[in-house]
């Protein structure tokens, strides 16, 4: 049965293939229903991997992993952020130290941040999408840093910070989604899930 076959409602409630807080979030904000499957996958880059293709690989991995031990019919939604300065990819720190020189190497510089949403359907089609957005951090000095990097806001995130904390004062700019550098771009999430079958949620009628 396809997904245009079968009713889904704004009261279904999808699966979503993440523990993170801030995808919770947003998913809360649009009014999207949802159970938590976090998702335990290699998340290695493989060798000579561009940083948009890797992005796009860890989100639908993440669903794929997912949907592998689960025997319902649910809508299942992944998504991946990856930080990546010159090229290079910037992970979540391995400790405190190697997040304040990550930090260290963001301050005063633009940086790009690619996240990708993967939504698999109960029609067995995986339908992905990415955003990339662009951030400029002022220049931050060590004490800045090192009192930063204290408080462990930085120590679950991709290139060690997080848009939607302390971090926030010392971005000087954001070129893109601002919900995509938090870690879930609601535009294209909104367009993938409508797009599986999801009737999502609708704004309020205003009295004329």
């Amino acid at each position: 049965m396809s997904a245009t076959q079968t009713t889904i409602t704004n009261e279904t409630r999808i699966v979503l293939a993440s523990s993170s807080p801030r995808r919770r979030h947003l998913l809360d904000q649009i009014g999207v229903l949802y159970d938590t499957d976090p998702a335990d996958i290699d998340e290695s880059v493989r060798p000579g991997e561009a940083p948009d293709v890797y992005t796009v690989r860890m989100a639908e991995e993440k669903v794929q992993a997912v949907a592998a031990r689960r025997s319902d019919s649910r809508i299942i939604l992944g998504a991946d952020t990856t930080v990546v300065l010159n090229g290079r990819i910037l992970g979540k720190p391995e400790d405190a130290a190697d997040a304040r020189k990550t930090l260290g190497e963001l301050a005063g510089n633009t940086h790009s941040v690619h996240t990708a949403v993967a939504v698999l359907g109960i029609d067995g089609v995986l339908r992905s999408g990415l955003n990339i957005s662009d951030v400029t951090f002022a220049a931050m000095d060590e004490e800045w840093i090192a009192a930063y990097v204290e408080t462990g806001e930085p120590m679950d995130k991709a290139g060690s910070y997080g848009i939607q904390g302390w971090a926030s004062t010392q971005i000087a700019s954001v070129s893109g989604s601002h919900s995509s550098i938090m870690g879930l771009p609601l535009f294209e999430t909104a367009r993938l899930l409508a797009s599986a079958g999801l009737k999502l949620p609708q704004l309020p009628a205003v009295d004329a």
